[in-house]
C-alpha cells in the first residue's frame, strides 16, 4: 500500500519499506560473509515482528534473537521452526526452562546456579554469555575458569559476548575482542558457535571471524559506518488536518512555548505523542511537506502537531512526513533522536501502536 492510499483510511501511519529492510540485512551478509541471525526483539524493534521476521525469511537467516520467551512464543506460533536464542536472561526455575523448552528456545545463561539448573531439568542447546565489559549480563571474562566443572557437565553450544562501543574508534573493541578469545580459551572446550558482533561491529568488521553476526537496529534502517550505510526502512507520515493564520503576538500549544513573531501560517498535523511521536520535538524537530522541511512550532501534544508552513504550498489533507521520506531533506531516525535527546532505538520501540502499519 502507498502512502496515498494509506491516506484514505488513517490519519498517521508508520510506513514500513520489507524491501529496503530484506537490502540492508543482503548489505550486512555481503559484509561479514557468515550467516545473519537478525535480532527482532521488542516487536521488531517495534515494527511489527510478524512481517519483519516473514520479509527476513527469504534470506535463510541461521536463525533470531529475542530478549525474552514471550517473543520467541511468538515466532514459534507464526510457524518459525530456526532456532531462536533468548539472549536475556531467563530466571533459573523449573518453570522457566520448562517453557523454554517446550517452545524450542535456546537460552543465555551465565552463571553456575542457572547452569546447574538448566542441567538438572533436562538440559538441551544453550549458549554461555560472556561479560567483556557490559556489566549487565553473563559471566565476567576472567572468571570463566570457574565455570569448569559446570562447562565439562552441560557443555555450551555457543558462546557470545557484547560490543557497548561499537560505532566508536576508541579500541574498547579491540579490548573486548581479546577479552572474549582468552575467556573462550579458558573453556574446557571451544563451542562449535561464537559471536560477537553487533550493527556497529558490522559495519566495521569484514569478514567476521565468528560464526554469525546479530544486526539489529541497522536492518530497520539505522546507523552506519564506513562500509555500511543503510537504507530509510521507516517512514512515519500524517495527515495536514487544519490549517490557520497567525498575527504577531499569538501563542502555539500548551504552555504558550512559542510566539509568532510574524505573519505566520499553521499547520495541524494528525499525529502526537500517543502515536511515539515524541512531546520533546516541540519546537526542535523538523517535518516535511511537499519538498519543502517546516519546524514543528509549540509543544507536541498527545493527538496533534503544529508546524510553521509559512511560504510552503499546502493544503488540508496533504500528506506531511515526520520521518523518512525520499532524497534530500530525508529525515532520518538518528537525526530525530538527536533532535529529542533520545537515542535511535527509543524513537523506533516508542512508535506506538495506535499509529497504523503499512508494510510496502
Amino acid at each position: 500500500m502507498s502512502s496515498f492510499a494509506a491516506k484514505a483510511s488513517h490519519r498517521s501511519w508508520i510506513e514500513v519499506d520489507l524491501h529496503a529492510l530484506v537490502r540492508n540485512a543482503r548489505a550486512v551478509s555481503a559484509q561479514s560473509r557468515v550467516p545473519i541471525m537478525p535480532m527482532v526483539k521488542a516487536d521488531a524493534y517495534g515494527l511489527g515482528v510478524g512481517p519483519v521476521v516473514g520479509a527476513l525469511e527469504s534470506l535463510d537467516p541461521w536463525g533470531y534473537g529475542v530478549a525474552t520467551v514471550a517473543e520467541g512464543e511468538e515466532l514459534r506460533a507464526a510457524r518459525i521452526h530456526r532456532p531462536i536464542l533468548v539472549v536475556a536472561p531467563v530466571e533459573a526455575t523449573a518453570k522457566s526452562f520448562g517453557a523454554v523448552r517446550a517452545a524450542r528456545l535456546i537460552p543465555a545463561l551465565g552463571d553456575s546456579r542457572s547452569i546447574r539448573m538448566w542441567m538438572m531439568t533436562g538440559g538441551g542447546d544453550w549458549h554461555l554469555g560472556i561479560d567483556t565489559g557490559m556489566s549487565r549480563a553473563g559471566v565476567r571474562f576472567d572468571e570463566v575458569g570457574a565455570l569448569a566443572e559446570e562447562l565439562k557437565a552441560c557443555p555450551p553450544a555457543g558462546a557470545f559476548t557484547h560490543f557497548h562501543s561499537s560505532e566508536y574508534d576508541d579500541g574498547s573493541m579491540d579490548v573486548q575482542t581479546q577479552r572474549f578469545r582468552d575467556a573462550v580459551a579458558a573453556m574446557p572446550a571451544e563451542p562449535e558457535l561464537l559471536h560477537a558482533e553487533n550493527s556497529g561491529a558490522i559495519a566495521r568488521t569484514s569478514p567476521s571471524p565468528w560464526s554469525f553476526v546479530r544486526p539489529g537496529v541497522f536492518l530497520y534502517g539505522v546507523g552506519s559506518g564506513a562500509a555500511l550505510v543503510p537504507e530509510q526502512v521507516v517512514h512515519v507520515h500524517a495527515q495536514v488536518a487544519e490549517l490557520r493564520d497567525l498575527k504577531p503576538g499569538d501563542t502555539v500549544s500548551y504552555g504558550a512555548t512559542w510566539t509568532a513573531q510574524r505573519p505566520t501560517r499553521l499547520a495541524t498535523l494528525s499525529v502526537g505523542y500517543a502515536d511515539g511521536y515524541r512531546r520533546s520535538l516541540g519546537n526542535k524537530g523538523v517535518v516535511r511537506v511537499g519538498a519543502s522541511r517546516a519546524p514543528i512550532v509549540g509543544t507536541v501534544t498527545m493527538d496533534l502537531t503544529m508546524v510553521d508552513v509559512t511560504g510552503i504550498p499546502c493544503e488540508v489533507g496533504d500528506i506531511a512526513t515526520l520521518i523518512g521520506g525520499d532524497g534530500p531533506g530525508a529525515i532520518s531516525v538518528d537525526e530525530v533522536g538527536a533532535a529529542c535527546g533520545l537515542s535511535p532505538y527509543e524513537v523506533l520501540t516508542g512508535l506506538r501502536a495506535r499509529a497504523a502499519r503499512v508494510y510496502v
